[in-house]
């Protein structure tokens, strides 16, 4: 009858959670909430619960996608809330669109990340990003079930550079922050990709691992390289539904 799509996090420890323990999680957080869920068929029916390009463990994450389907219209806004209380603090649902539009995988064609690197000085960070975005390929290795992989992290990254160093650090220690925007191709090109890339070109090796927390994820302008939300096409149709004088009249019953 419904379809609801959620945009939720994972902030702090959590962001440790795999993408295994958050759907344990959710589906938990729906039957709390006693949410009108659609089920599948079969012998082991399950909720009907579509994940869209979750961020690799131990990233945080300020823009996570979901749809989910119900049996009963319910008010996205009061759903969401709902949702959010029944989940533990980190994961937050932030926002819940119906839809009204196809496609939502198709709009995740990329993300922004944000990369703090802790006792990396700016000024070497800098140099790194420039070999970086200067060299014609950059070419990585990962580790696979099939045996190590080797590929060019180059071609997906549409911008790399630095941002200025934010108020709230919580020590004198030096720390670089990046900002990296990626397309969402095959092989995925992931954050730790990027920094192994730095680490190839011009021997950028932080201390601590990297602190690592995708902004957004959406549709990629290629003009300006800016990513949009994706949930701003359910938003606009709602919109032009109730803008509609007619809209109730079309409503079915």
């Amino acid at each position: 009858m419904q379809r609801i799509r959620l945009r939720y996090t994972k902030r702090g420890r959590l962001r440790f959670t795999s993408h295994r323990d958050f759907q344990r999680a959710f589906e938990r957080a729906l039957r709390r909430a006693e949410v009108p869920m659609a089920y599948s068929a079969g012998f082991t029916p399950h909720p009907k619960v579509s994940y869209a390009n979750a961020a690799p463990t131990g990233t945080g994450s300020e823009a996570e996608y979901l749809e989910i389907a119900l049996t009963a219209a319910r008010d996205p806004e009061k759903l969401r809330a709902l949702l959010d209380e029944s989940l533990p603090t980190g994961l937050d649902i932030v926002d819940a669109v119906e839809v009204r539009t196809s496609g939502l995988a198709d709009r995740l064609t990329a993300s922004v990340w944000e990369l703090r690197l802790d006792g990396v000085e700016a000024a070497d960070a800098q140099r790194a990003v420039q070999a970086f975005n200067t060299a014609g390929s950059v070419e990585v290795q990962r580790m696979t079930k099939n045996g190590v992989r080797t590929f060019d992290a180059r071609p997906a990254v549409v911008q790399l550079e630095t941002q200025s160093e934010t108020a709230d650090r919580p020590t004198d220690r030096p720390c670089a922050i990046l900002r990296l925007v990626v397309r969402h191709v095959t092989p995925a090109v992931r954050p730790d990709d990027v920094l192994s890339g730095l680490r190839a070109v011009a021997d950028l090796a932080p201390p601590v691992p990297a602190a690592v927390t995708r902004l957004a994820q959406g549709l990629l302008d290629e003009e300006t390289g800016a990513v949009t939300d994706p949930l701003a096409p359910d938003r606009e149709a709602a919109g032009a539904h109730t803008a509609d004088p007619t809209a109730a009249a079309k409503a079915p019953a």
